[in-house]
């Protein structure tokens, strides 16, 4: 994905051979096959939507005539949805890291993304094959936001990245996928009985009930753990006053900060 070639200039006058690939001249990364057993490999993925590439920055339908498909329909850029731009782009870097020989570098440039107050980050997502050799933190010049004022708390990305894997082995590679799962609070190891206890009244928007907190926390790892664990809710209720307040006979509630 060079773009406008800025890449092959800089490797021409270091005197390095290098060859340019991208959507807009006739290859696909999801389907097109790599020819070469390359010794370094440099890519540089969209970030996700922020700027969309065919059409925008280019011509779709110019490409369609000289190539025979429509970018559009194959353009990273135009992925509208977070969670399948994270496997296009994975599958991508795989296919990649597959293509260099053995000893072979690959270098991703790549930023971060803020949408509606939450943070999309590439480097946090994309699989990291082979050895991890290096993240280099670069500044980020020429944005489209350079010149947006932003209000309030809000604080711009003025980075990104270049990760460094190298591949050591022909067949058999080390590989970092980074993998959500949903937790519970109540079987996750290393959580205090305060936290437990906290975090089921917090969903509670009145005083509730010591049966309540008995049913809420029975089923899982916390109380299966301890045979006395209605008596650690209890004294827990007890001994932190400052989080918990005793509203009537058997009853209570989380004590909430003033706003």
């Amino acid at each position: 994905m060079c773009g406008s070639g800025t890449t092959k200039a800089a490797a021409d006058k270091c005197g390095i051979q290098c060859r340019l690939y991208d959507l807009h001249s006739g290859f696909d990364i999801m389907n097109s096959e790599i020819k070469e057993r390359p010794e370094f490999i440099f890519w540089h993925p969209p970030y996700w939507d922020i700027i969309k590439y065919s059409d925008i920055m280019y011509n779709a339908s110019g490409v369609q005539n000289r190539y025979g498909y429509d970018p559009r329909k194959l353009d990273l850029s135009r992925i509208p949805n977070w969670e399948q731009f994270v496997e296009a782009m994975n599958y991508a870097m795989m296919k990649q890291f597959a293509s260099l020989e053995k000893g072979g570098r690959m270098a991703v440039l790549m930023g971060d993304i803020k949408k509606c107050g939450k943070l999309y980050s590439m480097l946090a997502e994309i699989i990291k094959p082979g050895t991890l050799e290096n993240i280099i933190i670069k500044a980020q010049h020429n944005c489209f936001s350079d010149n947006t004022q932003y209000s309030g708390s809000f604080i711009p990305i003025l980075h990104e990245y270049v990760m460094i894997v190298r591949k050591d082995t022909p067949l058999l590679v080390p590989v970092i996928v980074a993998k959500k799962i949903k937790a519970d609070i109540r079987d996750m190891a290393g959580t205090t009985w305060r936290d437990v206890v906290a975090a089921v009244l917090e969903e509670c928007t009145e005083a509730v009930t010591l049966t309540y907190l008995y049913e809420q926390i029975e089923p899982h790892k916390k109380a299966q753990n301890n045979k006395h664990w209605r008596e650690k809710i209890r004294q827990t209720l007890q001994i932190n006053p400052n989080h918990f307040h005793h509203t009537d006979r058997g009853m209570w509630v989380l004590k909430r900060k003033e706003a």
